[in-house]
């Protein structure tokens, strides 16, 4: 391994008459662009990473720690960050990683480039699955492994944020966790680039962000997945992920193709499976509860709107425990 990133960072040289160096500060040596005897700030990838849009999952098992399955699907989600993460040094991108399923301790840090940086266990803050985004400078945001939002037909493991929930809307659309985390990059003015997961999903990440560029690890067909061996799909990242980032440099209009569109105002709609549920989350200061199954709230303010959906969601799923 260590061998393969010395030679991914030399054809990088070699591409942009550059070098790098480690930068004093980080853990894993992340490196420093210098060119022609001047040091320039590095340029940051922001990945959040998910599981149930890996390669060839299909059960909850396979998604749980412990379970038989698990320990297979943690690894392939590993190579597919990894994958990302190589990508992204080849177009000179320093990344740093959310691990952002469930314990949000699934990805082997070993097992990732010596490059990468590796967010574990969860910040309790707004920003949720891109905890750390608000802490340091991206350029550029990309998502793995991620999947089809509650009621989507596209992935037998759609849900939205919390398997209680029924369906999530804003401002009537269905939104998934892609749309929920897009919409936090676009609040900061960060570009998504890039977006792996099953092919529902990345046609409809598709036509929120023109530019983005995406990779289907899967296709769902009811109960079960149609996928694409795993090398390949790790191939696609890639290659892929490169060519996104060279190309946010490269062509002019980019950049904007890629922001995602806030809209002026929000009004997100959870609906709940135990209209118990809803009925005891609809107090929340400024909600109405339209029907007993659901809770609305709505702001131009997207972090308020973030404030609705955690305190529901973790009020929620504690109250299942």
């Amino acid at each position: 391994r260590r061998q393969r990133q010395m030679c991914i960072r030399d054809r990088v040289s070699r591409r942009q008459g550059a070098s790098y160096s480690p930068h004093p500060t980080y853990m894993h040596s992340p490196f420093v662009l210098r060119t022609a005897g001047k040091e320039y700030e590095t340029v940051k990838l922001y990945l959040s990473a998910d599981i149930e849009g890996t390669a060839g999952i299909d059960t909850w098992d396979e998604t749980e720690i412990g379970k038989e399955k698990y320990a297979y699907f943690a690894r392939q989600m590993t190579r597919e960050v990894s994958a990302a993460v190589e990508g992204a040094e080849l177009s000179g991108y320093e990344t740093t990683v959310k691990d952002a399923h469930d314990s949000a301790r699934n990805l082997d840090p070993a097992g990732l480039p010596r490059s990468a940086r590796l967010i574990r266990g969860w910040t309790r803050d707004l920003f949720c699955m891109m905890g750390g985004l608000d802490q340091d400078r991206y350029d550029a945001v990309a998502f793995t492994g991620y999947h089809s939002g509650a009621t989507g037909g596209g992935n037998p493991l759609s849900h939205t944020m919390s398997t209680s929930v029924q369906r999530v809307r804003i401002n009537g659309e269905l939104a998934s966790e892609f749309t929920i985390n897009a919409y936090m990059a676009g609040l900061l003015g960060i570009p998504v680039v890039f977006l792996s997961g099953d092919e529902a999903l990345c046609r409809a990440a598709e036509a929120m962000i023109p530019g983005i560029a995406t990779v289907a690890s899967k296709t769902g067909m009811g109960g079960a997945v149609l996928s694409r061996h795993p090398d390949v799909v790790c191939d696609d990242i890639r290659r892929t992920v490169q060519a996104v980032l060279s190309a946010l440099h490269q062509e002019p209009d980019r950049r904007a193709a890629c922001l995602p569109v806030l809209p002026p105002r929000f009004e997100m709609e959870v609906e709940y499976k135990d209209w118990n549920q809803a009925h005891r989350l609809s107090f929340y200061p400024g909600a109405a509860s339209p029907d007993p199954q659901t809770v609305t709230f709505a702001s131009s303010d997207y972090r308020e709107v973030m404030r609705f959906m955690h305190c529901l969601l973790y009020t929620s799923d504690a109250a299942d425990e």
